[in-house]
């Protein structure tokens, strides 16, 4: 079993959409970030668990879903359409089998709409610093990513902002765990886009992981 944790900020359009592909054996559970349009009532309505965190910020979702799991493998991933579901099996399935402690999904973008172009500069710029700071060699910082739930939390992972997803790779790195990357489908999502499809969200998470990284 794999809980899988969807941060979720007014996702009312692509909620049906990504509940609708977990695949058998996965628990969905959305963490409702102060939605407006309603997203954490589809979300039940569509099955999944939802949790409400009133503290805004990404990484405060996505700790708020890490502790409310139970399941012995966790997954994350955006809940705007913009990757498949399905393609969870392919993450988790290293750290299932006992080949890897963290996997993420290396994003390939099925065209320029899907992964804008300051958005994928931005990427780059952090993943080479990530290699050349912490030894982690990856390409991409994905959102879509799986570990084991007790080893996530020893980690005390302390970024409630945009700057949890490379401090989770930064203390997995010095905790000796063995990272690695899978390539993912990455769709253009359906909705507004709070951050990398805007220049101010995209200097907005790259100002909190370069805090992480500084």
């Amino acid at each position: 079993m794999v809980d899988v944790i969807l941060p979720v900020l007014n996702e009312a359009e692509a909620i049906p959409w990504v509940l609708d592909r977990i695949p058998a054996g996965y628990t969905p559970i959305v963490v409702d970030n102060g939605s407006t349009d309603g997203s954490g009532d589809i979300a039940r309505r569509h099955g999944a668990q939802v949790v409400r965190e009133s503290q805004p910020g990404f990484g405060a979702a996505c700790f708020a879903g890490l502790t409310a799991a139970t399941a012995d493998i966790v997954a994350f991933m955006d809940c705007d359409a913009s990757l498949d579901p399905g393609e969870l099996l392919h993450v988790t399935g290293p750290v299932d089998r006992g080949e890897a402690d963290l996997v993420l999904g290396a994003r390939r973008p099925v065209s320029r709409a899907a992964w804008p172009t300051h958005a994928r500069l931005a990427n780059a710029v952090l993943a080479r610093q990530l290699r050349r700071r912490a030894a982690v060699d990856l390409r991409d910082l994905g959102p879509m990513r799986a570990a084991r739930r007790t080893d996530l939390l020893d980690l005390a992972i302390q970024d409630r902002r945009f700057g949890w997803p490379l401090e989770m790779v930064l203390l997995a790195s010095r905790a000796g765990w063995r990272i690695a990357e899978v390539p993912v489908t990455y769709h253009p999502r359906v909705g507004r886009s709070k951050v990398t499809g805007t220049v101010r969200g995209t200097v907005r998470a790259v100002r909190d992981m370069s805090a992480v990284l500084s």
